[in-house]
């Protein structure tokens, strides 16, 4: 999309030109810009104050980071920025400057390679990248100019420009629409490229300016636009539009953001448009929105890093311990003196400068303890990683045809972690699919049955039909019809939208809204037989029982979460003025001063307990001295240019008051599926979930308990309807009295925590007590949330003593401030906009599929990832501390053990495929296992296998496996014991290899140790380290390289030779069995361990084994968007279920090098099927 391919490079064009124009001194911008539509000045007005044009950027799109002269130096840059990188530049350095043990190429040639293959893979995204913005920037753009349309490139768009936009076109900049091919001013759009929402949304032009459909017309348009600077807010513009008439009348109209017309989005379902630019370039908010998301780390980063800076501290403690042993070795008093070791005259004259040349040889001796490839090793793991989180087949959904989505990859391993969840209600746990169910009105309860309005019974008996509307219930639904910002759409209207066509009754209508509570209303009021047309001639058109009724829309004030209200002021055929309002009942039964308020409010308890989302309707007349007042109101609040948004509340304040209140409405939004399962399991596995959400106290505690968030042995302690940080701070105190006192009781008793939007305001006053009481109780519940709160909840739990890992999970835009403050953020693909996807670090449709993502995916990625960073840090450890040991052989003299071919490919070839295949295939548990004992998940959580005990473990095996490498072949190979049948004594270089070969195989078994599930990708990584290794060291041991390649050939067939000894052989077995008998015993140990915290008796519920050896199905389906022509993997063996992923085609060619064809495997290829036969009973409230 368009929107992916902006980068932090967005200012380049700006920062460029200040550059070239380094004497021209710009003035301190203004808060707000005039753009003269079509560059046409009026005469009347001083342009001499104003900002000019030349001093907005030009529409050219530079979204790549480099050029072809800065790409080297810049990218190289960056890339040393990394420590690690950095660090072996530095070893690099000194071992081209000093007398070095080993030669240079060691760590020059893997830090050369590590910095090449990302230099390749950056400059190929940037070459798209480049791609890209040529293909944007000289797209074509039809501009009005002289009354003339004529054809310009996209980056040769000016700000004031008019463009003309054909159907299915995308907007080239951000523009305000002037007119349109619909003689109602409107146009339909598609915001996918913006926020992923593929719904169509309908935006308008000022009145004055629809007359203007033709190119010649705009000659006679004099006009300027008066708006905001640049926000990266999407949904919000503040502008006003002063429109100069024939006769110098000045007209000023608002401008709000459906007068906008945002780059990336494309026009649908309407001939044609005209526009004017006002954002260009970097400046548009698709751009403005382009900025990377604050960075978030994982606990085994932070570890990791913890982990290098110890082996930074040991490298330096063992070379300033090794120089000074060799200064003492040289010095001290002896008979004789060995050849090798220069005699004590010569260097008898010590300076600071030799004695930090031997320190830095020893440390380019023992630097191989810090591994090179771990960060590319883990970038690989935790890409490639993700990928499985998107193939899972478990977490599609056929109904939407929406697969999980991994947005990042930096903290996959972070869903293992998660010991705190915080979930929205609404469209999380419930499928926000609203159903009108009941109303009062007027002190009488009614309820739908059978798509019919009855009266229900009071005595609880059969509910009987309303044929005929009195004049209340026609004034309460003529209310709901008339109050809302649902939009028509017709299923034949192509061109010019619905607003042509008339549909009878209604069932030819698609409702489009921006909340599913109004679209309910709407489709109730049809099923009545109260049918609304939308606007047509600037009249609301609505059908009453087959008459047409009509009512002109003065103003809207919109719903916002604050207010929680939204209300509309609407004149009647009789020229009589309403205001019409509905909203929660906490803010409206407070503005209300006639009707029966205890009726209201008595039913809207009711329909709470039962589950049911309430909404309270009101309404006032307006005489004309009143409307013209509050219409001057509203039109300053909505023409002002500073501060609308707090204008535009106060004056809705203002407005809304003195309320009749009508009655109430209930509608039913179903719990989703299995998502009390869910909720169960991840209590189970000792993640503490706390439910977020706007709704009323007791719709939010009966959809908790129907969700299993509230159990019925549970206590429930209350912070509701406080008014004052004094009484909050009491009421903390006295819970947390409870909840001690149960605790030295020892009484197994629960607790629920519910507390409300209000309260909380004064309760974060005493935010340590709340946190207290809050992290002590087994559930919390907190109602009449705004998305503020949201985030200041989670950020009180992420930030409390112990900094626990925190998990947040929504499908609104209102969600997205506590999603992007969790730890991780996980979006729903639900119907309230994409907003939540799009800021989430993952996503997918249903929330019983977080089960899995944090169960299984998040178990497995952890595991892989934390005992790969321990493998590095182990096999690094058990290869090179025989170097250390090596010195006290050879006088601390910095002869190398290993010869420099060895040490280069260690890490960067012969170790690097297995642990990689085994960081990206392993699965320790099944899946079906983790699913069905959620209290394994407890096993891994707290950072456990990062932990200080587990490091010492791995890193003693490495110890212990490098002194009997060692010393146990200094033992069997010493000076009185020859290996060959000729009595050949072996030198240096032959030791070396016979121990490298040795630490090779140990370090290979204890990987095998490690891994408890083979599959193709393992055998593969193992064969491709025996092909490696064989096939290197017999060419470097066969050629004799010429001194470009090596100053030496210390090598020349000493690995062939050695190695045909059966001696050899036999001893390099004894040193692995010996070395790895501690593994041996762990394995057994931790087997043990394992089974019984699977057993039956631990819970766990027996699953059936397939027999068989490793088995590749590969199926083809061709009937699902995103999973067209993909193969399906299923990986069974005989203590694993059947795992399923999707792999697309891009991965095919992997499948086809490693073999796994189906031709090859003789295994037909079905088709895949996506619905699943279930026993899952449908929860509802």
């Amino acid at each position: 999309m368009e929107y992916e391919r902006f980068g932090d490079e967005m200012q380049h064009a700006s920062l460029f030109d200040s550059t070239l124009r380094p004497w021209h001194r710009r003035p301190p911008r203004s808060d707000t810009r005039s753009v003269y539509i079509g560059h046409r000045y009026p005469p009347d007005l001083d342009t001499t104050v104003l900002e000019p044009e030349l001093e907005y950027p030009k529409n050219r799109i530079i979204s790549s980071r480099y050029t072809a002269w800065n790409f080297l130096p810049k990218n190289l840059f960056e890339q040393f920025r990394r420590v690690a990188n950095f660090y072996f530049l530095i070893i690099g350095i000194v071992q081209l400057v000093i007398d070095t043990p080993v030669s240079p190429i060691t760590s020059i040639l893997p830090l050369l390679f590590v910095v090449t293959v990302t230099a390749i893979k950056q400059g190929y995204e940037d070459w798209l990248r480049h791609k890209a913005d040529r293909e944007v920037n000289y797209r074509k753009v039809e501009l009005v100019r002289d009354g003339e349309i004529s054809s310009i490139m996209s980056m040769d768009i000016k700000v004031g420009d008019i463009l003309r936009i054909s159907a299915n076109k995308s907007f080239p900049c951000d523009i305000v629409m002037l007119s349109s091919a619909d003689p109602e001013g409107n146009c339909y759009i598609t915001t996918a490229n913006l926020d992923g929402e593929t719904n169509l949304k309908t935006h308008c032009c000022v009145t004055d300016t629809r007359r203007f459909s033709h190119s010649g017309d705009f000659t006679q348009l004099s006009a300027v636009i008066e708006c905001q600077q640049p926000t990266p807010d999407l949904y919000s513009f503040v502008g006003n539009m002063t429109i100069v008439r024939d006769n110098g009348e000045h007209t000023v109209r608002p401008l709000g953001p459906e007068h906008v017309l945002l780059r990336g989005a494309r026009l649908k379902n309407t001939a044609f448009i005209y526009g004017c630019a006002i954002y260009t370039g970097n400046e548009t908010k698709l751009a403005l929105n382009s900025r990377p998301k604050s960075t978030k780390f994982s606990r085994i980063e932070r570890r990791m890093n913890t982990f290098l800076l110890i082996f930074l501290l040991i490298l330096a403690a063992e070379s300033m311990f090794s120089t000074g042993l060799k200064y003492w070795y040289a010095f001290r008093p002896r008979v004789g003196q060995p050849w090798y070791v220069p005699e004590k005259e010569k260097d008898i004259n010590v300076t600071p400068l030799r004695i930090l040349e031997d320190f830095l040889a020893f440390v380019v001796l023992y630097n191989y303890v810090i591994p090179i490839s771990l960060y590319v090793t883990i970038e690989l793991q935790k890409f490639i990683g993700s990928m499985f989180f998107d193939w899972d087949l478990d977490m599609y959904d056929p109904n939407t045809n929406e697969p999980a989505k991994a947005n990042t990859s930096d903290l996959n391993e972070e869903l293992g972690q998660v010991e705190y969840l915080f979930t929205d209600k609404t469209g999380t746990l419930t499928e926000n699919e609203m159903q009108f169910r009941k109303c009062s009105i007027s002190g009488k309860q009614y309820e739908e049955v059978g798509s019919m309005l009855c009266l229900s019974s009071p005595t609880g008996g059969v509910p009987e039909p309303v044929p005929i509307f009195d004049t209340d219930i026609e004034t309460f639904f003529t209310l709901l019809v008339l109050c809302h910002s649902v939009r028509v759409d017709h299923s034949q209207a192509v061109e010019l939208g619905a607003s042509t066509m008339y549909s009878y009754d209604g069932y030819e209508y698609d409702y489009q809204a921006p909340s599913p509570d109004e679209k309910a209303f709407i489709e109730a009021c049809r099923r009545y037989g109260i049918v609304f047309h939308g606007p047509h001639d600037g009249m609301m058109e609505v059908t009453f029982k087959g008459e047409m009724r009509r009512y002109k829309l003065l103003h809207t004030l919109d719903f916002d979460a604050t207010r929680k209200r939204m209300s509309v002021i609407v004149e009647n055929e009789r020229g009589e003025i309403y205001l019409l309002c509905k909203g929660a009942e906490s803010t409206m039964l407070g503005r209300v001063t006639e009707g029966d308020k205890e009726s209201v409010l008595t039913h809207v308890n009711e329909y709470a307990i039962l589950g049911l989302r309430t909404l309270v309707l009101g309404l006032k007349q307006l005489d004309p001295k009143e409307f013209d007042r509050i219409d001057q109101t509203l039109n300053d609040a909505k023409t002002a240019l500073q501060d609308r948004a707090d204008k535009l509340a106060t004056a809705y304040s203002e407005v809304e008051v003195d309320l009749r209140v009508l009655g109430a409405t209930a509608v039913e939004d179903k719990l989703q599926e299995d998502v009390p399962d869910t909720i169960q399991s991840l209590l189970a596995a000792g993640i503490k979930v706390w439910v977020l959400t706007g709704d009323k106290e007791e719709t939010a505690v009966n959809v908790s308990h129907s969700a299993g968030h509230f159990t019925s042995d549970m206590t429930t302690l209350s912070i509701t309807r406080q008014r004052n940080p004094k009484d909050c701070e009491e009421l903390i105190r006295t819970h947390t009295q409870i909840l001690e006192e149960a605790r030295h009781v020892g009484t197994a008793r629960r607790f629920a925590l519910v507390i409300d939007g209000a309260s909380l305001q004064h309760c974060l006053e005493h935010a340590d007590a709340l946190c207290s009481l809050s992290l002590n109780c087994s559930a919390v519940l907190c109602c009449r949330m705004t998305p503020l709160q949201k985030a200041e909840v989670v950020k009180l739990i992420k930030h409390s003593k112990d900094h626990p890992v925190t998990a947040a999970i929504g499908d609104g835009a209102n969600d997205v401030s506590m999603i992007e403050e969790a730890d991780v953020g996980i979006g729903i693909m639900g119907k309230e906009g994409r907003q939540a996807v799009r800021n989430s670090d993952y996503a997918f449709a249903k929330f019983r599929f977080l089960k899995k993502a944090l169960l299984v995916h998040g178990h497995f990625y952890y595991i892989r990832l934390s005992n790969l960073v321990h493998y590095f840090f182990y096999k690094n450890v058990a290869f090179i501390t025989a170097q250390l040991f090596y010195t006290f052989f050879s006088a601390f003299s910095e002869q190398s053990l290993y010869e420099s071919f060895y040490l280069m490919n260690f890490n960067m070839v012969f170790t690097a495929m297995p642990i990689l295949m085994y960081g990206i295939f392993e699965q320790h548990i099944p899946p079906s296992t983790l699913m069905a004992n959620p209290r394994l998940y407890k096993k891994v959580s707290k950072n456990m296998n990062m932990s200080i005990r587990n490091f010492i473990k791995w890193n003693s095996l490495g110890l212990w496996h490098s002194v009997v490498v060692f010393f146990g072949g200094v033992f069997l190979m010493g000076e009185e014991s020859s290996l060959f049948p000729d009595g050949r004594m072996i030198g240096n270089w032959t030791l070396g290899s016979i121990m490298y070969f040795a630490s090779l195989m140990i370090v290979s078994f204890k990987l095998c140790l490690t891994i408890h599930y083979w599959s193709g990708p393992i055998w593969f990584g193992f064969a491709f380290f025996v092909v490696t290794y064989t096939a290197g060291m017999g060419v470097y041991n066969s050629i004799m390289w010429p001194s470009l390649f090596s100053d030496h050939n210390y090598l020349l067939y000493d690995w062939n030779t050695v190695f045909q000894s059966v001696t050899v052989w036999f001893a390099e077995l004894m040193l692995i069995i010996l070395a790895l008998i501690p593994d041996i015993v762990f394995r057994a140990y931790s087997d043990i361990q394992m089974r019984r915290d699977v057993s039956p008796h631990h819970g766990q519920v027996n699953q059936p084994n397939d027999e068989g050896n490793l088995l590749y199905n590969f199926s083809i389906d061709s009937s699902q968007r995103p999973l067209r022509q993909a193969f399906q993997l299923e990986t069974r063996s005989s203590q694993l279920e059947t795992t399923k992923f999707v792999f697309p085609p891009v991965v095919s060619p992997l499948s086809s090098s490693l073999g796994l064809h189906r031709h090859a495997l003789g295994i037909s290829l079905p088709a895949v099927k996506f619905s699943k036969k279930t026993d899952r009973k449908q929860n509802t409230l």
